[in-house]
């Protein structure tokens, strides 16, 4: 028996990384296969005889080729308007800033925009054009007519391809965590029970898609090993971690659902922040010269990870706000004094996470290369100020691209993690009998090393092409969003996550200055575990193929017509109509 138990170890070494690499590949695929029907909401009527389509809730009318609705050259601006729609089928048109302006009828927009109904007469300064909107018999119809059934890569299979995966490594796990063997079991099983409940939840709910939620399962199920490795007395706590996560993300999933209901809790979401940050300036508790933890009573954690949320939450505009240039200036001063509070308590690395955010979000707002170089500009000498002040941040600087002139000093850690990843091979030396994680922070700052010396080079690499992959469906799904709103989210949480990982990564290899930031959804912790599922939401929000996110309201017709699984045996699901309204 203990030789065929040897065996098997001995396999499933073998065995991780092509399940691993298996698994990543089905959902690419899945993700990468096209399933956007377009959506059509009104039409305009120009006087030249033209129509066109208005495709998305929120859309902007000018002579620029970019503009979602292209208007006759002229008078009529680059950008000219912006025509929107609430979650309740209500319009409004809104002038941005322009000379000539925009009216409906003989009433000329000022700022707060005007109401729309069927037949209006719109002026867009010498351009004139009628608007339809479409009713809820009309969308039904015209989804009838446009909706096809469309195929996904089967993801029961998939999600059964990680359950082997995650059972390979209890097994592996059964003879290196001695007293502990049960208790990572159970929290192997616990993953396992999490995932599939929520993947039935989601088949009940009409949706498909669920390649996202499969690949962070993927890496918390990383996450799970290095816990269990590192710390497996923490196991339990973990994984109650992960589930909590878990029903955070199906909560604000549910919340962004309305974009109403979404936009009444910005102002609040910013103050929060900020709240956060001025309780971890004034009482934060100092770990690793950063002083941004918070104790209660005995339970420590970061409220800079639950600030992360709330940033995007509130920096994140639908098109009503985005063109005002007083949106835009209070988004950048509340940057500044997040990107400043963190820089106070000495968390560099999150600080630059903040600011890469910042950028890609005031790009989007503004569209202005001017105001993200004097940005740039503003932060470089922010910097040369931090690196004064706080000296154990020059001193990562110093030792980067040195780490092995000081191995037993400032290159401590790095030298091991890179030790310890080249003695891991491909394949890994298995689960729980590495040495890196007797080493300071090998469970946070380190996982990337970690998982390499343990579980191999190519489990880690998926590791890396996972979090890639989440991030990279979610910017290229973001141009068929139907707000704004959505896809300055989904962009920024993808940054957010993709720049940590850089950090994270390149750090520990002395490719990068060494942050001491997380690995998403892998590295040991709860604030910043809890945070990234909640990050995840907004990605999920921002995903419009056809049935795939429960972020995304479905019609009452197509709430009653379930979908339909053909020819599972060779991995493809099929789905009904799109979504035709919020309500």
């Amino acid at each position: 028996m203990e030789a065929l138990i040897d065996s098997l170890l001995l396999a499933s070494k073998a065995v991780l990384p092509v399940l691993a690499l298996w698994l990543l590949l089905r959902c690419v695929r899945s993700m990468l296969q096209e399933r956007y029907e377009p959506e059509l909401w009104a039409y305009l009527d120009f006087a030249d005889g033209h129509r066109a389509q208005v495709r998305h809730w929120e859309s902007i009318l000018g002579s620029a080729k970019s503009c979602d609705i292209v208007l006759p050259r002229g008078s009529v601006e680059r950008a000219h308007a912006a025509l929107v729609r609430s979650d309740r089928g209500h319009w409004r048109i809104y002038d941005l800033g322009t000379d000539g302006g925009t009216a409906n009828g003989a009433v000329r927009d000022s700022g707060d925009g005007l109401a729309l109904h069927d037949g209006d007469t719109l002026f867009f300064s010498d351009v004139s054009a009628v608007f339809h909107p479409l009713d809820q018999t009309a969308l039904l119809e015209c989804s009838a007519q446009r909706a096809t059934p469309g195929q996904y890569i089967s993801q029961s299979l998939t999600l059964l391809l990680l359950t082997v995966f995650q059972a390979l490594l209890a097994l592996q796990f059964s003879r290196s965590a001695g007293e502990y063997a049960a208790a990572v079991a159970g929290a192997f099983g616990a993953l396992m029970l999490a995932q599939w409940s929520l993947y039935l939840l989601m088949r009940a709910m009409d949706r498909l898609g669920f390649e996202l939620e499969t690949l962070a399962f993927f890496l918390c199920t990383l996450g799970t090993a290095v816990t269990a490795t590192a710390a497996p007395a923490e196991i339990g706590k973990q994984t109650l971690l992960t589930l909590g996560g878990v029903g955070m993300f199906l909560l604000l999933g549910w919340w962004l659902r309305s974009l109403g209901r979404t936009k009444s809790l910005r102002w609040f979401a910013a103050a929060a922040a900020l709240g956060l940050l001025a309780l971890c300036v004034v009482a934060g508790t100092s770990v690793n010269g950063a002083s941004n933890w918070i104790r209660v009573g005995g339970v420590m954690f970061q409220p800079s990870e639950l600030v992360k949320v709330a940033y995007i939450y509130a920096g994140a505009s639908t098109l009503d706000r985005l063109y005002r240039k007083r949106n835009l200036f209070l988004f950048i001063g509340f940057s500044a004094v997040c990107v400043g509070a963190l820089a106070l308590m000495g968390d560099f690395g999150t600080a630059l996470i903040f600011f890469v955010t910042f950028l890609i979000v005031s790009f989007m707002r503004s569209g202005s290369f001017a105001t993200v170089f004097l940005a740039v500009a503003g932060a470089a000498l922010a910097g040369l100020l931090v690196l004064t002040v706080k000296p154990y941040i020059a001193q990562r600087f110093a030792a980067w691209g040195h780490i092995w002139a000081d191995p037993y000093g400032a290159g401590w850690q790095q030298t091991r993690a890179l030790s310890a990843a080249a003695s891991g091979g491909l394949l890994g030396v298995g689960a729980g009998r590495g040495w890196l994680h007797s080493i300071f922070a090998a469970d946070t700052d380190m996982v990337f090393c970690l998982i390499s010396e343990e579980l191999g080079l190519l489990v880690a690499l998926c590791a890396m092409l996972a979090l890639a992959a989440i991030c990279f469906f979610a910017v290229r799904s973001a141009a068929n969003g139907r707000s704004s709103y959505y896809v300055i989210a989904a962009c920024a949480a993808s940054a957010m996550m993709l720049v940590q990982l850089a950090l994270n990564v390149f750090g520990s290899t002395d490719i990068l200055p060494f942050t001491g930031v997380t690995f998403p959804f892998v590295s040991r912790g709860g604030s910043s575990l809890i945070s990234c599922w909640m990050l995840l939401a907004f990605l999920k929000s921002a995903d419009t193929r056809q049935n795939a996110s429960f972020s995304v309201k479905l019609s009452a017709r197509r709430r009653a017509k379930a979908p339909v699984a053909v020819d599972d045996s060779e991995g493809i699901e099929e789905g009904g109509e799109e979504e035709v309204d919020a309500e």
